[in-house]
């Protein structure tokens, strides 16, 4: 069972990428071939200048013309899949100059467009794979190294570790992306989840797809998906970051978005919110109780509503009376959301209560 956490604040403690890992591990295997020197680190620096040390867990020959190196992911405070897990490159020499990249165990391959690497590529991202070829080059200058590398990186479990990551959504199949633009990562990034969101509705585009759906989360998603038949690449889920989505369409085009949430979370973007964390909005019981007189509630079943303790409760209030509220509330978080995309996207909203059920939609899905 997993530990409480505590109640005191604390800084949270960075970590660094599956990038930042596959280049210190191809550095090191690539200087054990040329130079003979084995060593238990290897420090890189960062694309912004920093020097950074990394443990390694093995440097060593597999041939004469192939070296193995692997590192630990420490991820720091962050969530992520892949904090603690095995990285590691097998670095092979060739005689023409130039690196090629090649997926190991545990690292996808791209298989959909819309990505930053091309269809048939192993999934390591622009940034990790500048970050090594600089890297690279520098020692093969330094040894008088004329010919080139063959570099593959892995990541132990990376198969199984991507099934809880969308990568397979998005059409990267066989393990893990190596990731990381800076190869630091910051403690529960919400910069990572956005990128993914984008992402997301890039491959939905250029894979020539025109719905797609949003979800605030796994149950929401399991619905609109089996109520609309809409294929894994056409789903996005946004989280709290409804804007993330809404914004994000005003520059990569879609004909039509869903969007399905909690009545509590829809309640939140029918009162102009379209970031849905508690942090940036709550539920406003006033106004859900204007929208209750709206649409016919009279003044005890609104003053019961100011009084209540969650959105699901005055919509029990509401459903009691026959009061088409939810409805309403899908209404008005449509009119925020088409605000948002500047009209350029047809919209529908539905919402749900906690069994999955739909409990309210807009006017144009119903």
């Amino acid at each position: 069972m997993q530990e409480e956490t505590s109640e005191k604040l604390k800084k949270l403690r960075s970590g660094f990428s599956t990038g930042a890992c596959a280049t210190a591990t191809s550095l090191a295997a690539a200087k054990l071939l040329l130079s003979g020197e084995s060593t238990s680190c290897a420090t890189i620096e960062l694309p912004r200048g920093e020097l950074i040390e990394f443990t390694l867990e093995e440097c060593g020959l597999i041939d004469s013309q192939c070296a193995r190196s692997s590192t630990i992911k420490d991820a720091g405070d962050d969530p992520d899949v892949t904090h603690k897990a095995l990285v590691f490159a097998e670095v092979s020499l060739t005689k023409e100059a130039g690196i090629t990249f090649q997926a190991g165990e545990g690292v996808g391959v791209v298989t959909r467009e819309g990505l930053s690497i091309a269809v048939g590529e192993p999934a390591i991202n622009p940034v990790p794979r500048a970050m090594m070829t600089a890297h690279l080059k520098a020692l093969a200058e330094e040894q008088n190294y004329a010919g080139g590398f063959i570099v593959s990186i892995g990541v132990r479990d990376g198969k199984k570790l991507a099934e809880r990551t969308m990568n397979g959504r998005l059409g990267i199949l066989g393990g893990l992306s190596i990731l990381g633009t800076t190869g630091i990562v910051r403690p529960f990034s919400c910069a990572a989840y956005i990128a993914s969101i984008h992402q997301s509705i890039e491959v939905a585009h250029a894979n020539g797809l025109s719905h797609m759906a949003a979800s605030t989360g796994s149950t929401s998603e399991q619905y609109i998906q089996k109520f609309l038949s809409l294929p894994d690449m056409a789903l996005v889920e946004m989280g709290d970051f409804a804007g993330a989505v809404l914004k994000y369409l005003r520059k990569v085009p879609m004909k039509k978005l869903s969007l399905c949430g909690g009545f509590g979370k829809i309640s939140k973007m029918a009162a102009g919110h379209t970031s849905l964390h508690s942090q940036h909005s709550s539920i406003d019981f006033a106004f859900l109780a204007k929208v209750a007189a709206e649409v016919g509630a009279d003044a005890a079943l609104c003053d019961k509503i100011l009084h209540c303790n969650t959105s699901l409760e005055a919509l029990k209030y509401c459903n009691n009376e026959k009061l088409p509220f939810a409805n309403r509330i899908s209404d008005l978080a449509k009119q925020t959301a088409v605000a948002a995309v500047k009209n350029q996207v047809e919209i529908d909203v539905y919402c749900i209560d906690k069994m999955g059920e739909c409990v309210g939609t807009s006017e144009s899905a119903r």
